[in-house]
């Protein structure tokens, strides 16, 4: 498909840490892009949330499969008109160089630009816990406390929480409500403060599939149908 259809916290206080536990299985796989690349050993890695972060926004998926030459994503819409050059964000924080080669549904080739050595990148050690794969976003947003709804600024959204900023005090534990743009109203509940900055968690996770394409609504404008993909 012609590609131009395509178009921490530190510091503060924490009430309760939340992890994300990432299942992993390597087998060999059959390349699909690159004639180039049919030699090389591919890993199915079932479940690894990343993203893919560019000048258009930060936006959800899972890595299919992975070789020396590039990876195989899981897409939950379409991705932005202009976009060929990304950067794959792991749930490790690393982050690979990568070019979009094709597309087809649900799915989308990219070839790394740069050598990348395939068990450090299956591997995907950290000295660091793994956390849920946050997006950043920029928002308005409004919380809800008591009756009163005050205006706050979105600053990233997780499957289990996010990330605000409002000039209303917080309490830690407190529960508050929290809507904005292509964002149904939710539960939360304040778990850390480093004022102005708020973490929440979301007394429902949201669907994998849910939050990306609301995410991806917010920062393309369009209604999150708008981008699905079938």
């Amino acid at each position: 498909m012609n590609s131009d259809t395509l178009a921490n916290k530190g510091g503060h206080e924490t009430v309760k840490e939340f992890s994300e536990n990432t299942n992993a299985a390597d087998e060999t796989h059959e390349t699909v892009s690159g004639e180039e690349q049919r030699g090389a050993p591919r890993f199915a890695l079932l479940l690894r949330t990343a993203k893919l972060v560019s000048p258009h926004g930060e936006f959800l998926c899972i890595v299919r499969d992975v070789s020396e030459g590039g990876v195989k994503l899981r897409l939950f819409h379409g991705l932005p008109a202009g976009s060929e050059r990304y950067h794959l964000e792991l749930a490790s924080g690393d982050q690979f160089a990568v070019d979009l080669v094709w597309i087809e549904g649900d799915e989308a080739g990219f070839q790394f630009a740069d050598t990348v050595d395939v068990d450090t990148f299956v591997a995907e050690a950290s000295p660091f816990p793994k956390r849920p794969i946050r997006l950043r976003v920029e928002a308005e947003a409004f919380i809800s406390i008591g009756g009163r709804q005050i205006t706050a600024r979105l600053r990233d959204l997780s499957r289990q929480g996010a990330r605000i900023e409002s000039s209303e005090k917080l309490a830690l534990g407190q529960t508050i409500h929290v809507v904005g743009p292509h964002l149904p109203q939710l539960q939360a509940t304040v778990c850390w403060r480093r004022s102005p900055e708020y973490g929440l968690v979301f007394t429902n996770i949201l669907q994998m599939g849910e939050l990306a394409q609301r995410v991806a609504a917010i920062q393309t404008g369009s209604h999150p149908d708008d981008r699905a993909v079938a």
